[in-house]
């Protein structure tokens, strides 16, 4: 009923929600807590802007990929059972890049950190799905959508006081605090998996595909720039990875145990709301990769001072995402997802007239407050409306599969800022960059006008497949 307040929940479902939160906070934190201290890792590992964008994407990439499949372990071996793996393989990657003694080692485990994170995140929002229904759902997925995206913008702050006051290094290691915090409550949940049906089998092939295709692509934008077009080292690699993901698309058609079944895909809003998310989250990784770069490396902010800078966004978020949710579940998500990102990239134009010398309050903090509330009115009902056209039983590959958009598209755009900014970042770079994520805001928005439909409002309480 659209009346039933989605306050009061149990103590499981506190439970469930607390562990959701920090397990994909963590995986989400981790792409983008280094941006801001990309400059103090250029400065120890060296490598110039090609290790910044690896440091990135080898993290991005492995966790885009991988997280697909991991949908798949979830709905085999059990959501709470995956997430324990996931959570202690993050722990200890997250000390080996603390570890890191030059950038080939960093990126190596980078990617090595992705594998575990691609363990957490779908686990996490299945078992949202799992556990809330109705109106509390949306409410759930509302705050779980608060903090995770927060985890992108708020992110430089935790690098920036790390960077100015310890060292980059510390980053990674503050991953065990939570881990260690969560992981009672986490075991506490393992009644969940018990009576759970084993789902289908693991698609191997498909995963050597994707990470084949994706690395392929990535690789070869990334070189570009160092390399240029006519380079061994940049089309063949491009031309492994093309061919990498059109092999994968037709064995996901054919094979009967798919990672990523793209039959999910004719369902109207998880079809279309998969759209939305490829465009709204590449813009949201280029525009703050850049950004973050910007501040410190041409407008001369210390990493604490940058990551202050963007913290607007970040309260904002977590202020709203609750509430959207809460009037997404009732009213449909059609047009949050439609207004949200044209706020979005409202507040990246409004960053058109940043200069030099830097007046911040002047030429950032009103675009970054129209951004956020852009981004709060966003991400709640995006991830709402996908779920929500899926069956619980496929929760966790439907999760997963958003996810991996998600994480995919930013490792497309960040690989290819270097197209964009040049092979440094200068003002004119990131006018071009903000010019481009608004772009593609706009797209994302026109996304949900033309493909959203909201669910019927007498089939609103029947849950997670209320949209199917």
């Amino acid at each position: 009923m659209s009346g039933t307040p989605a306050a009061a929940p149990s103590s499981l479902e506190k439970r469930v929600l607390y562990v959701a939160i920090v397990a994909s906070f963590m995986a989400f934190l981790d792409g983008s807590v280094v941006n801001l201290a990309l400059p103090a890792i250029n400065r120890e590992l060296g490598g110039g802007l090609v290790v910044q964008q690896w440091v990135v994407d080898a993290y991005l990439l492995t966790l885009g990929a991988l997280i697909l499949v991991a949908g798949s372990l979830s709905d085999q071996f059990g959501r709470v059972r995956v997430l324990e793996w996931g959570l202690a393989g993050f722990t200890a990657t997250s000390v080996l890049c603390g570890l890191a003694w030059n950038g080939e080692s960093l990126i190596v485990t980078r990617g090595l950190q992705g594998i575990a994170g691609a363990l957490l995140v779908p686990s996490s929002l299945a078992l949202i799905v799992t556990v809330f229904s109705g109106p509390a759902q949306s409410a759930a997925i509302g705050k779980w959508s608060a903090w995770t995206s927060g985890a992108i913008v708020a992110a430089p702050v935790l690098g920036g006081i790390s960077v100015d006051v310890f060292t980059w290094r510390v980053i990674f290691f503050l991953n065990i605090v939570p881990a260690v915090a969560v992981w009672p409550a986490l075991r506490r949940l393992r009644e969940l998996d018990l009576g759970r049906a084993p789902g289908s089998r693991i698609d191997v092939a498909g995963t050597v595909l994707a990470v084949i295709g994706l690395g392929g692509i990535v690789y070869a934008f990334i070189e570009r720039g160092s390399l240029g077009w006519g380079a061994l080292q940049v089309w063949l690699p491009l031309a492994i990875g093309v061919a990498g993901l059109t092999a994968f698309l037709l064995h996901e058609w054919r094979t009967p145990a798919p990672m990523m079944p793209l039959r999910l895909f004719a369902i109207r809003n998880f079809g279309w709301g998969n759209i939305a998310t490829t465009v709204i989250y590449g813009a949201l990784n280029l525009g703050f990769f850049v950004l973050g770069l910007f501040l410190q490396q041409v407008a001369g902010l210390g990493a604490t001072a940058a990551g202050f800078a963007l913290l607007p966004s970040t309260l904002i978020l977590l202020l709203l995402s609750a509430k959207i949710g809460a009037l997404s579940g009732r009213f449909g998500p059609r047009w949050f997802m439609t207004a949200g990102p044209l706020l979005c990239a409202a507040g990246f134009l409004m960053l058109l007239g940043i200069g030099l010398p830097l007046d911040y309050f002047a030429q950032v903090f009103p675009g970054l407050v129209v951004f956020g509330i852009g981004l709060a009115v966003t991400v709640a009902p995006l991830t709402a409306a996908i779920l929500g056209a899926v069956a619980p039983e496929e929760a966790g590959i439907g999760s997963a599969v958003n996810n991996a958009v998600a994480r995919i598209a930013g490792l497309v755009t960040i690989a290819f800022a270097g197209l964009i900014t040049g092979p440094v970042i200068t003002t004119s770079g990131l006018h071009g960059t903000a010019a481009v994520t608004a772009a593609l805001f706009i797209a994302g928005a026109v996304a949900s006008a033309v493909g959203i439909r909201n669910p019927p409002r007498d089939a609103e309480a029947g849950g997670a497949d209320a949209a199917a």
